[in-house]
């Protein structure tokens, strides 16, 4: 009689969709506390939105008879359970400054603040793999010192700074871009280029060195396997080496410093937004605070909170699918 052989693969299979469906959970679970420590700060702000649309004239009555109106009036319990079982349905709830649907506001913004992302994202991604690629084959030279040095550099600045001097040379002195950034669908190449230049630049620097670091680190690791010497030994130019040999290998984890690296982009874009007058989400984030709009507030922080959620889960996946040990469990 034959004996039937084990199926590693398929058993691999299930141990790693086991292991992302363990991370997914534990990725929803960490959103629900998030939600209830996002709903508690918002709560414990000074004043409230019936105070600042009212103004510091208004009686005591009258900011009672709105705040009841508002339904700012109810126990923080009740408000949270059915503000949590909107976002579950997808209502964000009704904007108290605004007088519209919380949905409603943010898609105005969403584009803008994807499109800001997207541009980053296109701008960082292949300039940080130029870097990290020749820091890895040039490595200990003195090309190799330069740019850690640069790219240390660059993680030390703050994007608040970046932008502030960004501002000061191209703005004021050079007078070659805008200061502020004006989003408009009538908007030529050759303007939004100039209009997104300095935010992009500005998110992009922390992003940029952040990656490349990673995809230096992945490199040199591949550099080290015994395949790459083979493929040496064969007279195999080094930039071969790598374009066909190494980074198909060290793609899983370029991939998860990646997701890693624009998840700063989520922290940045606040800052960005705000200097540069962008009307996207962080910036409407920043206006709701002031005007204590507690709903959209919320909804604002929880799709940044989701947004780096799913970064990190992107980033746990390509671990897991890149590490047979992992897959193995």
């Amino acid at each position: 009689m034959g004996h039937a052989t084990p199926k590693h693969g398929s058993s691999g299979t299930m141990a790693a969709g086991r292991l992302i469906l363990r991370r997914l959970g534990s990725a929803l679970l960490t959103l629900l506390l998030v939600s209830v420590v996002i709903f508690t700060i918002s709560a414990l702000l000074p004043g409230d939105a019936a105070e600042e649309a009212l103004g510091q004239s208004a009686t005591p009555e009258a900011v009672t008879a709105l705040r009841h109106q508002m339904g700012l009036d109810q126990p923080a319990h009740l408000r949270y359970v059915r503000w949590l079982g909107g976002l579950v349905t997808g209502d964000l709830g009704q904007s108290l400054v605004a007088s519209m649907p919380v949905g409603q506001v943010i898609a105005g913004r969403l584009p803008n603040s994807l499109t800001l992302a997207g541009l980053t994202a296109a701008v960082a991604v292949p300039v940080a793999l130029a870097i990290g690629i020749l820091s890895a084959l040039y490595r200990d030279t003195r090309l190799d010192r330069a740019l850690n040095l640069m790219t240390l550099g660059m993680v030390a600045v703050p994007e608040f700074l970046v932008a502030t001097l960004a501002v000061l040379v191209f703005s004021v002195t050079l007078r070659w871009l805008p200061s502020i950034t004006v989003v408009r669908e009538t908007m030529g190449w050759a303007e939004t280029l100039r209009g997104y230049a300095m935010p992009v630049m500005t998110l992009a620097c922390v992003t940029v060195a952040q990656m490349a670091r990673m995809t230096r680190a992945a490199v040199i690791d591949q550099l080290s396997r015994p395949y790459v010497e083979m493929a040496v030994l064969k007279g195999q130019a080094p930039t071969r080496v790598v374009l066909v040999h190494v980074l198909p290998n060290a793609i899983a984890p370029i991939v998860n410093a990646m997701a890693l690296s624009l998840s700063y982009l989520l922290g940045g874009a606040v800052i960005v937004e705000t200097i540069f007058n962008y009307p996207g989400i962080a910036s409407l984030m920043v206006n709701a605070v002031t005007s204590r709009d507690m709903p959209l507030l919320q909804a604002c922080a929880m799709i940044f909170c989701a947004a780096y959620l799913l970064l990190m889960l992107a980033a746990d996946v390509c671990a897991i699918l890149a590490n047979p040990r992992l897959r193995g469990r």
